[in-house]
């Protein structure tokens, strides 16, 4: 790892008035297999190596720490509308935020799960959602569209960026996974591939979310194409730690923000 800061960016999330970044694992402080940038609150990493990590992630921005909001996610389908910092106590469980207030910046964790960034630039509403499987399934991607509907945006003007996330040559799933997505739709099928294990197929997680964007009717979308799995120098992965029987994992953070 080095010490300087490393964050991704989408080309159609340059616009005026926002300011995102996709953050790698690259200028933080955790050490182990945390190392370095650990954006997780929710790992066993010392707290206050997180903590100065997502003060970096916030500086970064242009935000104050306490202004960098990421909820407890929960593989929901529920997004919500923020307008003013909260405290960790009163830290919502759901997985999408929109907000049309600068200074604020949203963001989300992964570690193989999408993680997506949201701006309309002429309303002035931007949004972030985590969507594993669950919720790019059940709706989290169109739940975040429908929030930031309220608050003024419009499809047609909505741009949307998916971060690092486990592609499909990694991504093995059983049958079970297979007929659980296929019971919803059959037209689904495409996005399961066969596995060398008999009864197992490899599951296109980010093309099958790139479906769900586009279905949406945005203006556009971008897939930074970036496999956690595979790409160890700049990502945390949870299903690599699993396979490697390493104790935890660290997480990722994307983030966006008006101003």
């Amino acid at each position: 790892m080095t010490d300087a800061l490393v964050a991704l960016a989408a080309g159609n999330l340059a616009l005026p008035g926002v300011r995102h970044a996709f953050f790698t694992r690259a200028g933080g402080v955790s050490e182990g297999v945390y190392a370095s940038l650990n954006g997780g609150v929710g790992s066993s990493d010392e707290s206050a190596r997180v903590a100065e990590n997502r003060a970096r992630m916030a500086r970064s921005l242009g935000a104050e720490m306490h202004r960098l909001l990421v909820p407890y996610q929960i593989h929901s389908r529920d997004a919500l509308y923020v307008a003013a910092p909260w405290g960790e106590a009163e830290r919502p469980r759901c997985d999408g935020l929109v907000t049309d207030v600068e200074g604020l910046a949203l963001g989300v964790t992964g570690a193989d799960c999408g993680m997506l960034l949201f701006a309309d630039a002429s309303a002035g509403v931007v949004g972030a959602c985590h969507a594993g499987w669950k919720g790019a399934l059940f709706g989290m991607v169109e739940a975040t569209v429908e929030v930031m509907e309220a608050r003024g945006a419009r499809r047609a003007d909505i741009h949307v960026a998916l971060g690092p996330a486990i592609g499909r040559e990694s991504y093995e799933v059983g049958g079970e996974f297979v007929e659980r997505f296929l019971t919803e739709d059959a037209g689904f099928a495409p996005f399961f591939a066969p596995s060398t294990r008999e009864g197992h197929s490899m599951f296109d997680l980010p093309g099958f979310i790139a479906r769900r964007v586009e279905a949406a009717n945005v203006a556009s979308f971008e897939n930074l194409r970036i496999d956690t799995y595979v790409d160890e120098t700049r990502c945390f992965s949870y299903r690599r730690s699993v396979h490697r029987r390493e104790q935890d994992y660290g997480r990722l953070v994307s983030a966006i923000a008006l101003g």
